[in-house]
């Protein structure tokens, strides 16, 4: 039996434009009260009562949409009689931390990450700091979407609903939480400079203060958000930004955010950036030679590229694949009791010190190998010899199952009969769990190969489904 579908979370929480369902300023508030019920039902299951429930902490990037959501769902829980307590502009990591540092009943983040302005989400951190399960989320959203809602059994008083205050220093906090990982060590970066995009997002502050904190001389760019200008023309979804940069400044590193932080990108000393494979080959193999990467084991997605598992097994480590989604990479990480894993796209989750990615922390750690081994980051990354691989992203106006979809699927299989004809290789399709698109990867031994299949198949599936 297929688990239930669900209709409004994907993959990173609920995501949309902005002032539109689900995101319109009502939907928002109903979706407060509804993660308000479904958590004060568990509590109530567990045989706790309604008084003295913790409150919540909600964070944002800088979006001009963010304080319309904000003030929503913080009303959407105060009508349950739940108190918030509003972190401001913050990394989505920060919020997981001060879910867990403040013993929150629960977190929310109202980002899209590093999708445009126009759009923005809301997304859930359990007290634990970890996102929520799907089955959690399934049952908020239905909640949300069901046609009569009862009401609370014990309907509130004027004195019982809940309130609404800021919590002081979450900043402040923060960027003492991720120094204090590396000893507070105000020598870490002496004598290093780093170049720095912050894509006018939710690091726009913290990311510079706290590699200053560290003793890096920092340039800091797009750190001015105005509300419309966050992921524009800049972060990791721009990589060329932070190669340009880096090559203007001679700087010995460069560090690029989405627009709410959880992801980094790096960029070594003569301008080219590393990919999150590359990172995490670095990250692994530094845990593996330290003897600190549980279980000799990197967890990684299905889009990594081959050569990530050939390097680990190189130094005598194991690579584990999940779905796609830095949740999915967690899931993978609490079942087998891992501590380091990460997606291509730089989510990195260094589990020890954070409970999801965090562009940030993760970027300290890496750069901490530099320092230690005394090798640049371009040395460093020849640690991975990537296997030729070709992505396509076809915007697509549905999302039907591809067994459905004769064409695709017969070019499909001929493209994997090619492949394992020439030796190695495999063709990888999914839909994007956040956007209409879908996602196409084809990896073998020959270039051009792969790249005549990847736009086989994009062709394919433009003919069935295009937008």
């Amino acid at each position: 039996m297929s688990a239930p579908t669900r209709q409004l979370f994907g993959t990173d929480g609920i995501r949309g434009e902005a002032g539109k369902y689900p995101l319109d300023a009502e939907t928002v508030l109903r979706l407060g009260q509804a993660a308000a019920d479904v958590f004060l039902a568990l509590r109530a299951e567990r045989g706790e009562g309604h008084h003295d429930w913790p409150s919540v902490v909600i964070g944002k990037d800088t979006r001009q949409s963010g304080d319309m959501l904000e003030t929503a769902i913080a009303a959407g829980l105060n009508s349950r009689g739940i108190d918030v307590r509003l972190a401001g502009v913050i990394p989505t990591p920060a919020v997981a931390w001060l879910t867990r540092e403040t013993g929150a009943a629960f977190g929310i983040v109202i980002s899209a990450s590093h999708n445009p302005f126009g759009d923005n989400g809301v997304k859930f951190f359990g007290p634990d700091g970890y996102k929520l399960d799907d089955a959690l989320e399934l049952a908020i959203e239905r909640r949300l979407l069901a046609e009569k809602v009862d009401p609370p059994a014990e309907p509130l008083g004027a004195a019982q609903i809940g309130r609404t205050g800021i919590l002081e220093d979450a900043q402040e906090r923060y960027i003492e939480f991720v120094c204090a990982m590396s000893h507070d060590d105000r020598a870490l970066f002496r004598g290093k400079k780093f170049a720095l995009d912050s894509a006018n997002g939710a690091a726009f502050e913290t990311s510079e203060a706290i590699l200053r904190k560290l003793g890096a001389e920092v340039v800091p760019f797009f750190q001015e958000p105005n509300g419309l200008n966050i992921n524009r023309d800049c972060g990791c979804t721009h990589p060329e930004v932070i190669e340009r940069l880096v090559r203007e400044t001679g700087a010995d590193a460069g560090i690029s955010h989405d627009g709410d932080a959880d992801r980094v990108l790096l960029c070594d000393e003569t301008g080219s950036v590393l990919d999150g494979d590359e990172l995490m080959a670095i990250g692994a193999i530094d845990l593996l030679e330290r003897g600190e990467l549980a279980g000799d084991t990197l967890v990684a997605t299905v889009m990594s590229n081959a050569g990530l598992e050939a390097a680990l097994q190189e130094h005598g480590g194991h690579l584990v694949r999940s779905k796609v989604g830095d949740r999915y990479v967690m899931e993978e990480m609490r079942k087998g009791g891992f501590n380091f894993g990460g997606e291509q796209s730089g989510h990195l989750i260094y589990r020890d010190l954070n409970t999801t990615g965090d562009g940030i922390v993760a970027a300290v750690q890496l750069l901490s190998v530099m320092v230690r081994t005394g090798k640049p980051l371009g040395e460093l990354r020849k640690t991975l010899t990537k296997f030729p691989q070709a992505q396509r992203n076809l915007p697509v106006s549905s999302k039907p199952p591809v067994e459905t979809l004769p064409e695709v699927r017969k070019t499909i299989e001929t493209a994997e009969s090619e492949l394992k004809a020439a030796g190695a290789g495999r063709v990888l399709v999914r839909y994007s769990g956040t956007e209409a698109l879908v996602r196409i990867l084809v990896e073998g031994s020959d270039g051009d190969q792969i790249e005549g299949i990847a736009d086989r198949i994009r062709d394919a599936f433009a003919a069935a489904i295009g937008a």
